[in-house]
């Protein structure tokens, strides 16, 4: 063999070795979370995003798609901004996310001094939209959105609307509702959907917008009636429930419900959390819930859901100028 087949061989080899050296070590791309995972809900407990939040974290937990906890902290104050705030000033950690709502669009929007862009924030996924519907008091007289209409427009400022503040998504949906019919009434916030729920009940508020999930369960025990929904097409948990358009008003409205984490994290960071909300949202216990609490399952991540963030943040812009809430 010549001295130059011989060099030839050698670097043969060693190529061979660093090839099968590179195979046995791990991948750069398999990041995994070192210590619990703080899971940040932009609402107080009790509400629609902080049930979601915890029944994500239950999902995580009984499959075992995380190695560590998912624990799930809520930071309502300031409609979201304390959530908003908490992420921007934690760029680059990579053991915090946030669950959304619309208030990641509209907080920003109505409090620039927070000095939060959510441009800078990094998307996971979108999971599902939520929807919205009219809920009266059970004893209420109160039986279809004609009668609402009349008896508020009697009542006026007298006519109480429960919500989670201003600026809030059902804030927003009053704002349309007074609009679409020409009312007034007095909006009466509350520190979560669910307090917003169980105020109805108690009939210390005449009426509110809360999602399906915050009053499902009341609906059940008889103690609220749904008058109609914001959707599209009838919600196929409440067929017998009409929609606005059906009724002639143009009231549409969902909210996103779907995960970001701060800005300046590594991509193989964002494809931990995108794997392991990937198999939340095809689990069979995330389909049931969605059916169960009429959520509309829509996943979406990447390039897809900012500029669907985009879009959304764009109309909510022009909804909150519309309303007089922004110059």
């Amino acid at each position: 063999m010549t001295l130059s087949s011989r060099s030839a061989f050698g670097l043969g080899a060693a190529s061979v070795l660093a090839l099968a050296v590179a195979g046995a070590m791990p991948a750069a791309a398999e990041w995994k979370p070192i210590k619990p995972v703080e899971f940040v809900v932009m609402a107080g407990q009790g509400g629609g995003a902080d049930k979601l939040a915890r029944f994500i974290q239950s999902i995580i937990e009984k499959n075992k798609f995380a190695e560590v906890p998912f624990i799930p902290i809520n930071k309502g104050g300031g409609s979201g901004a304390d959530a908003l705030r908490y992420l921007k000033d934690n760029k680059g950690n990579d053991h915090v996310i946030m669950a959304t709502l619309n208030s990641y669009y509209t907080t920003p929007l109505r409090n620039p001094g927070i000095g939060v862009n959510i441009e800078e924030f990094t998307p996971i996924a979108r999971l599902a939209e939520d929807t919205f519907v009219l809920w009266v008091n059970a004893d209420s007289p109160v039986k279809s959105v004609d009668d609402y209409v009349k008896t508020v427009k009697e009542k006026g400022a007298g006519w109480k609307m429960g919500g989670t503040g201003t600026g809030q998504e059902d804030s927003l949906v009053t704002a349309l509702i007074e609009r679409a019919y020409g009312l007034k009434m007095t909006y009466v916030p509350f520190k979560g959907g669910g307090d917003v729920a169980v105020n109805l009940v108690g009939k210390h508020v005449d009426s509110t917008v809360n999602n399906p999930s915050e009053a499902i369960g009341f609906q059940q025990a008889g103690k609220v009636r749904p008058l109609a929904s914001l959707t599209m097409e009838r919600i196929p948990e409440f067929k017998d429930v009409p929609t606005f358009k059906e009724l002639g008003k143009d009231l549409v409205y969902r909210m996103q419900r779907s995960v970001v984490a701060p800005g300046g994290i590594k991509p193989e960071v964002v494809a931990y959390y995108k794997g392991v909300f990937d198999k939340v949202f095809n689990s069979s216990e995330w389909k049931g819930y969605c059916t169960k609490n009429a959520l509309q399952c829509s996943w979406l991540a990447g390039d897809d859901l900012k500029n669907y963030f985009k879009e959304e943040t764009a109309k909510h812009q022009a909804l909150l100028k519309e309303m007089g809430e922004i110059k």
